[in-house]
């Protein structure tokens, strides 16, 4: 039985002109991530990331915190949604920086209004796939791993696929997806072990390399 580490990017650039930008507090958590997985022993026999720079930048802090050098297979079925043409398909108005917690509030309201259009089929944002088609990116990935791999696995992502992998290994309904999208941490871990046949959730959004308390700080979510 094999175990598939799925992780979310280290925390990027949330409110700036390019969201996808790897923050300094990001390369340290990607950073520490690494230095975990070396302290615990754990070695990949294959790592997959998307293509977006918070993904790659994560996975080469992780491999710099393990003292490794490894490729990863780039997969675009692992990138984010684009949450502002997902907002943007339920509210025509381009949205102000968020500057106060009434505004971030306000952006996460829209969102998860524009996702549960999108999932259930009822808007189309511009430049995105339908949601059938997003799922069978991330689905395409985990049934790849069981195909191919039997050892240690680390997947390299954003809450979106993550949290949509886990809803598909559950059966949850598309609201508790977007629940599980939206409370996933920064450079958290989800496992799942796989066998040829499927995989089984064993931990979901764990910070297990965050539990000193110097570390409470480093718990982000964007």
């Amino acid at each position: 039985m094999g175990t598939l580490y799925l992780v979310r990017h280290g925390q990027a650039s949330f409110g700036a002109d390019d969201y996808d930008v790897l923050s300094e507090m990001g390369y340290r958590q990607s950073l520490r991530l690494g230095e975990y997985f070396k302290y615990k022993g754990i070695r990949f026999e294959a790592a997959f990331t998307g293509t977006l720079q918070r993904q790659m930048k994560t996975f080469a802090g992780i491999c710099e915190g393990m003292g490794v050098a490894m490729d990863a297979a780039q997969r675009p079925g692992l990138n984010e949604y684009d949450s502002e043409a997902v907002i943007g398909a339920i509210h025509p108005h381009k949205l102000e920086k968020p500057t106060s917690p009434e505004m971030y509030r306000s952006h996460f309201r829209l969102l998860k209004d524009g996702l549960a259009q999108w999932m259930a089929g009822v808007v189309s944002p511009k430049g995105m796939p339908s949601y059938t088609d997003f799922v069978a990116g991330v689905t395409g990935v985990l049934d790849h791993i069981r195909a191919n791999h039997s050892g240690n696995v680390l997947l390299v992502s954003s809450g979106g696929p993550i949290a949509t992998a886990v809803g598909h290994v559950l059966g949850t309904a598309p609201e508790v997806t977007i629940e599980l999208n939206l409370r996933i941490r920064n450079c958290s871990v989800t496992e799942f072990a796989f066998t040829p046949k499927r995989h089984m959730l064993v931990t979901y959004n764990t910070l297990p390399h965050l539990d000193a308390p110097e570390h409470a700080s480093w718990i982000t979510y964007s």
